[in-house]
């Protein structure tokens, strides 16, 4: 934050703390976050599962893995397309 000239008082929120077990699918989705399905006069509607799949097979994880990482994957994808969608009408 301070090697990008941003203080805490930049920012509207407090800052969320990322719990350890949860890094591996944060990281996940911070690498998609150019990955996002648009409608047309719609916005976002989802993140792009091909390219999400890709990556997550070159993770090299295992089935189950791989099955929890797209699961919380979903969950995050549901809360940031709630959020992108407040405000429109």
């Amino acid at each position: 934050m301070e090697a990008g000239g941003f203080t805490p008082e930049d920012f509207e929120t407090e800052p969320v703390e990322v719990w350890p077990e949860n890094w591996p699918v944060w990281g996940l989705f911070c690498e998609m976050s150019g990955q996002w399905r648009i409608a047309p006069m719609g916005g976002p509607t989802a993140l792009d599962y091909c390219a999400l799949f890709m990556r997550m097979d070159r993770l090299e994880v295992s089935a189950a893995e791989w099955n929890e990482l797209f699961a919380d994957i979903r969950v995050i994808e549901g809360a940031a397309l709630k959020q992108m969608s407040l405000g429109k009408t």
